[in-house]
């Protein structure tokens, strides 16, 4: 690998309107919002307007706040969006989710409150890596950009929390471990790695020169199939209330 890598493989050219849908990091938004879609389509009935203003909130808080928060703390993804403009994002978006949040509190249930607080502290907690960075682990991102966004959406819709919530929640959280063991070594790889070079050598003594994408070629093959693979397991959940 040499030269400049993009510092995403979603990313686009630096600047203008493209450092917005950078900013979103589409895939991966696209992949935690499906899990909001699975814990919603799984309540025993799918209140169709609850789910949407969850998936909603979700967009907001983690697709855009999240991502400003963490473009905020040394510009990951090299973008030039003002800072002002970033603080500007995360504190309205995360805001309205949290104002969604509290409306379908008021209409459900009360105890939704509960996880709309947890939310807006989580989001802000791991994103800035405060206290020292105690919930910027790889099981803090499980918990809660994986079993949270089920466990929020279930609850959501069904107003209490079952059995097959808390399976799905632990799918999410497995597969969203998958993700950081996957992604971490993509980030370093497209970040602070200048060059690669090298052969590979086979045990019947041929060769052939190390691939530019050794570093990270596989992984994000597998990490575009994972996303793919959870945005199509949401289609089906829904899917099948409709057949």
């Amino acid at each position: 690998m040499s030269g400049e890598a993009r510092p995403a493989f979603y990313a686009l050219e630096s600047g203008g309107w493209r450092d917005y849908v950078t900013l979103l990091h589409p895939p991966y938004t696209a992949w935690h919002l499906g899990y909001v879609v699975i814990g919603g389509a799984l309540a025993p009935r799918t209140d169709w307007p609850v789910l949407g203003l969850t998936v909603l909130a979700f967009l907001l808080a983690m697709g855009i706040g999240a991502h400003a928060l963490d473009e905020l703390r040394g510009r990951p993804l090299r973008t030039r969006i003002p800072s002002r403009t970033l603080v500007a994002l995360a504190a309205v978006s995360i805001a309205a989710a949290a104002g969604i949040g509290a409306a379908v509190a008021v209409q459900r249930s009360l105890w939704l409150l509960a996880f709309v607080a947890f939310g807006a502290f989580v989001v802000v907690a791991y994103n800035l890596e405060l206290f020292g960075g105690r919930f910027h682990t790889d099981l803090w991102f499980g918990l809660a950009w994986g079993g949270f966004p089920v466990l929020t959406a279930y609850f959501a819709v069904a107003g209490r929390i079952r059995v097959e919530a808390l399976l799905a929640a632990a799918f999410a959280v497995v597969f969203s471990l998958a993700q950081r063991v996957l992604s971490t070594p993509v980030r370093d790889a497209r970040r602070r790695v200048e060059s690669v070079a090298g052969t590979i050598t086979f045990r019947d003594g041929t060769s052939r020169p190390l691939p530019s994408d050794a570093l990270s070629g596989s992984q994000e093959r597998a990490l575009k199939l994972l996303a793919a693979a959870t945005v199509l397991l949401a289609a089906a959940l829904t899917t099948r209330r409709f057949i």
